[in-house]
């Protein structure tokens, strides 16, 4: 059995940093020890790697990716494949993507495409969450079997009639299962019948630039659709968690429910705490680079966002990562910005994005792995295997150079898609070596991993809610 030492690194959790030296055997974290302990000093390992003066912190859980996903007739640009190479240069070892039940069709049959899909490609580890667009007596009891095995969420709109929609009464019978069977219903709370009427009239009046997708998509109607979402859940008995949560309003919705002690948890991504409606405003069709859903916001929303991730009434920074090149994808919505594809690159970006955030004093090192790490995990069920370093633990480790500086580029990221939302971006910080399950996937800024390294995970139930 293969040991890996990694020696003289500030180890930091969700709970604590401590200077340790860290012994890997096999797949999983065998030992931690104070450097120079008599403990550490009696391991013998076949191969020792230097951390001193870097981090080594878990790898991180990404909890909402959309890989080779079909959407506004074209399918996101990463396959499996690429997505969980690209995940693992970022520091990301687990990824939970999104499998989809066609209208129709059982769960089942989408659950089964989408493990085709996934099988034998993955860098990384990689579990699913449920899509459920088709709300019948059928699909409410496949729930159950669904937990059973290991898919314990699953993911209702609010938004995007014709397409995912889901009314009051489907969005509260979905909730009620979930109530029984130990499901998370995982939220996009956007009014998506106000919103077609605005972009309806917006189009008609000539407003067809990307920046127009913002404007219609209104942060009162996230903000409403949020409440709603929560009274339905109150109704239901049912735990509820919202996904890119983009607008101040929207997360003062979900922290007075948390101030009512409701099971209501919250996610934001990298582009809404980076990015805002200056992007979708860049000239000619460049803003169609940052169309996504819910959108990008004025930067004044920024702070609010930031104040709910440091007082844990946003709980989750996932990247919704859902690439569409600008060439080829993107503007097929040339004149009309309702038809470009929604969605964003970054799940190579998320972890430096967020110590950049530590760098500029939003948060702490510790609530940077709580966020990106150590709660999504808890969230959906891959504690204590995943998001923390203890014995036992999977060893999904990453060796972190505090100080390395790197500019985000499109000619540099690893991503399959023609541009970097984040194009330019100086950032402090880099992702050095990466273990996946013990295994050396990035060794010193080398790819060494391979395709089919990454393992299915079934997940447990929500662990906050135990």
């Amino acid at each position: 059995m293969t040991r890996t030492l990694i020696k003289g690194g500030l180890v930091i959790t969700a709970a604590e940093e401590t200077y340790a030296d860290v012994l890997v055997e096999g797949g999983t974290v065998a030992a931690l020890a104070a450097p120079g302990s008599s403990a550490a000093q009696g391991w013998t390992a076949d191969r020792t790697i230097d951390a001193t003066g870097k981090y080594v912190i878990p790898g991180g859980v990404d909890a909402h990716t959309h890989l080779d996903f079909p959407f506004g007739g074209t399918s996101s640009s990463d396959t499996f494949e690429t997505g969980t190479r690209a995940a693992a240069w970022g520091g990301t070892t687990t990824i939970v993507d999104f499998a989809v039940q066609s209208r129709g069709r059982a769960l089942r049959d989408g659950l089964d495409t989408w493990h085709a899909k996934a099988e034998g490609q993955c860098a990384v580890d990689y579990a699913f969450h449920m899509i459920l667009s088709d709300v019948t007596e059928g699909s409410l009891k496949e729930m159950d079997r669904l937990v059973d095995e290991g898919v314990t969420s699953f993911k209702l709109f609010m938004a995007y009639p014709g397409v995912f929609y889901s009314d009051d009464g489907q969005i509260l019978r979905a909730m009620q299962r979930a109530a029984g069977n130990g499901g998370l219903i995982m939220m996009h709370a956007e009014n998506g019948i106000a919103i077609d009427v605005l972009v309806e009239q917006a189009l008609a009046a000539g407003r067809t630039d990307p920046r127009y997708h913002g404007e219609v998509r209104k942060a009162l109607l996230e903000a409403e659709a949020t409440h709603r979402a929560i009274q339905l859940a109150r109704v239901a008995g049912s735990p509820l968690y919202v996904v890119h949560v983009s607008a101040e309003e929207a997360v003062a919705e979900i922290a007075a429910a948390r101030d009512k002690d409701l099971p209501v948890f919250g996610e934001t991504c990298p582009q809404y705490l980076f990015l805002s409606t200056d992007n979708l405003a860049e000239p000619g069709f460049e803003g169609a680079k940052y169309v996504c859903s819910t959108p990008l916001r004025p930067r004044e929303h920024q702070a609010a966002l930031w104040r709910g991730l440091r007082t844990d009434d946003l709980q989750v920074v996932s990247t919704d990562h859902c690439p569409f090149c600008f060439s080829g994808q993107k503007d097929l919505g040339q004149g009309d910005f309702s038809k470009i594809p929604n969605g964003l690159p970054g799940v190579e970006n998320r972890m430096d994005l967020l110590h950049q955030a530590v760098v500029d004093g939003h948060i702490s090192r510790r609530r940077w792995i709580e966020i990106a790490c150590a709660a999504p995990a808890r969230m959906f069920g891959l504690a204590p295997k995943k998001g923390t370093i203890t014995p036992g633990a999977d060893a999904d480790l990453v060796v972190y150079d505090p100080r390395a500086q790197q500019t985000i580029s499109a000619a540099t990221h690893h991503m399959n898609v023609d541009y970097s939302a984040y194009e330019g971006k100086q950032i402090t910080g880099r992702v050095e070596t990466v273990l996946s399950r013990g295994d050396i996937v990035i060794d010193d800024r080398r790819f060494t991993g391979r395709t089919g390294h990454g393992r299915y995970v079934p997940r447990t139930t929500c662990q906050y809610l135990a």
